[in-house]
């Protein structure tokens, strides 16, 4: 039977107990309180209330006074800053230890046609990079069209079952891979229509960022710098203005070379980065994916913290008074 826990879907066997399912969410040894139906449930009740399909339950415990820094995407929670992608690296193996290292929770693949006569057996990416331990996200890398982006992400619902959060990209040209703004509008809209959760690529334009929001996109994602460059963010003050007036998430994308890249996209204020050939093609990917790791963390902390204004003349750490003279 399927029941509802603090807004998500479990499947439980029938008869099942409050008690049991505490047990189950690892919730044995903590003081929590369950709303069952939005009745509250006195803990005594546990062992002997059985669920019934469809039931609805919150379920809370008790935390230190502030909120939760975490990222929210399409209505789900995330703990790590840093998206990553899969291509590029030498083997599948370097792959995962790479995505590991980052901590990443969200995960990128290009969706493909199979190779017909490919041997079975071959190792694939979804062998190494389970849905049950990462959030999948199907790109439209590559593509050059609204179609084709459009049957790229229906593909991809088809592929994960049912699966509605895509990173939509539409290219304009194979040299510059900048995104064609008119196409990813319009394809934007196609696939919210649709019910897809969009997160889009797109130039780093304050005013079409703002209306692919307006959409329904569910975070925008300007570029730092052209795809694959390594340049960093060349044009922080778009990046900002973008980032003040969004009510969505912004996650820089594309451009990323090193560390302190991703530092200065999340002291810009931004929500997230997502990267892929800064690692991969770094010379120990491992190694670059744990630093980038610490580069969004650090520059996430930076921003929390609030900087010191910027002045133009010394001011000194220590006080003149009682100075020996």
């Amino acid at each position: 039977m399927e029941i509802y826990v603090n807004g998500e879907m479990k499947v439980l066997q029938d008869g099942s107990t409050i008690a049991e399912l505490v047990s189950t969410l690892g919730y044995n040894n903590e003081r929590i309180a369950v709303e069952l139906n939005k009745e509250i449930l006195p803990f005594d009740q546990y062992v002997s209330k059985t669920l019934s399909a469809n039931d609805r339950l919150e379920i809370v415990h008790a935390i230190g006074g502030g909120q939760a820094d975490e990222l929210i995407i399409a209505g789900q929670s995330f703990h790590s800053r840093l998206l990553v992608g899969t291509g590029k690296y030498k083997d599948l193996n370097e792959t995962y230890l790479a995505i590991e290292a980052s901590g990443a929770e969200i995960v990128t693949v290009a969706i493909r046609r199979t190779n017909i006569g490919q041997n079975p057996d071959e190792p694939n990416l979804l062998d190494i990079i389970s849905p049950d331990q990462f959030t999948l996200l199907p790109n439209t890398a590559g593509c050059y069209t609204v179609d084709d982006a459009v049957r790229t992400c229906r593909l991809a619902r088809e592929l994960l079952g049912g699966h509605r959060l895509v990173k939509l990209e539409v290219l304009g040209d194979e040299k510059t891979l900048f995104p064609d703004i008119v196409a990813t509008l319009e394809a934007a809209k196609i696939l919210v229509a649709d019910g897809f959760d969009v997160m889009v690529y797109t130039n780093d334009d304050p005013i079409v960022a703002k209306q692919l929001e307006d959409i329904g996109c569910v975070a925008v994602m300007p570029l730092a710098a052209p795809i694959g460059s390594g340049l960093g963010i060349r044009n922080p003050y778009n990046i900002l203005t973008i980032v003040e007036n969004a009510s969505v998430p912004i996650l820089v994308d594309a451009g990323v070379g090193t560390a302190s890249d991703a530092a200065v996209a999340m002291e810009l204020g931004c929500d997230g980065v997502l990267m892929n050939t800064a690692i991969a093609e770094a010379r120990d990917p491992v190694l670059m994916a744990s630093a980038m790791r610490k580069g969004i963390e650090a520059g996430r902390e930076a921003y929390r913290a609030g900087r010191m204004p910027r002045k133009r003349f010394a001011s000194a750490s220590s006080p003149i008074d009682g100075l020996f003279l």
